[in-house]
């Protein structure tokens, strides 16, 4: 079988400036840190590397300078859009070489490795925490998908286009996802829509296609599915997403990867074929 093309995802880093801790509790440089290895160690590497937004957590010059040290050891090509913590115009100066749609505004971008497209959606609204496409980018999106059919493309974006059930997210989701649907359903070609914002591994279904949501290498939302508690999050076991592209098949696989160092390899069989 031919080995797959692997896209890696990770989300929500919400770096500080150095020495800070996210929300006086949790150090995220560390955890980048720990991903980043954990990305670098993995046999094969992947292809590519989506960052789908939150990328620091209060915007600053300085968090994205420290950002992009962070990042400077990962051997793997990246590109990265903005969440509801990121300020575009910041986040462009930090890191002028990634190949964004327009030299300004919304940071669209495509990207193409090997037979796929990536296809990285800018769904930030500056100074709110909701998501939302506007006629620009509902048009940039059609003619990207319109200009070639019969490669395969992942849709990225930061904001979930659909509910999880988690209240205060979900009024923090895409807030025009229907609009976004439409586009999908008109282009085949969409294999899934991968978001982030939620820092949980979710699993559905959108405008008729796989949707994910991807963990973070931090903490992670509390899954609070009642409504009882007030807006938390846990420090949970961190991990990422694997989209691993099988093109002789044209079949998409998403791993939920954890972070961390475990026991293993160990066999199942010992050398006479007996099951150990």
């Amino acid at each position: 079988m031919t080995t797959p093309l692997l896209i890696a995802q990770i989300s929500d880093l919400h770096i500080k400036r150095p020495g800070e801790k996210a929300y006086g509790v949790v150090d995220t440089a560390a955890a980048l840190d720990r991903c980043i290895a954990h990305l670098n160690g993995m046999r094969p590497q992947p292809g590519h590397v989506v960052i789908s937004g939150d990328l620091v957590d209060g915007g600053k010059a300085e968090e994205y300078a420290h950002l992009r040290r962070l990042l400077a050891p990962l051997k793997a090509p990246f590109s990265l859009i903005p969440g509801n913590h990121d300020a575009r115009e910041t986040m462009r100066a930090a890191f002028p070489d990634q190949p964004y749609a327009q030299s300004s505004g919304s940071m669209h971008m495509r990207v193409a490795v090997g037979d796929l497209d990536l296809i990285l959606l800018d769904s930030s609204v500056p100074g709110k925490p909701h998501g939302f496409l506007d006629a620009e980018a509902l048009l940039w999106l059609d003619k990207i998908l319109a200009s070639e059919n019969k490669r395969p493309a992942l849709l990225f974006l930061h904001h979930p286009p659909f509910v999880t059930g988690i209240g205060h997210m979900d009024r923090q989701n895409l807030q025009n996802a229907g609009d976004m649907a439409a586009v999908i359903k008109r282009h085949p070609r969409v294999r899934i829509v991968a978001a982030g914002h939620v820092h949980r591994a979710v699993l559905t279904r959108f405008a008729g296609i796989p949707a994910t949501i991807c963990p973070a290498p931090n903490h992670a939302v509390v899954l609070d599915l009642d409504g009882s508690l007030v807006p938390s999050f846990a420090v949970e076991p961190p991990a990422f997403h694997l989209h691993a592209w099988f093109g002789e098949r044209d079949e998409l696989v998403t791993h939920c990867v954890p972070i961390g160092n475990f026991i293993g390899p160990h066999p199942f069989f010992g050398a006479g074929g007996n099951l150990l």
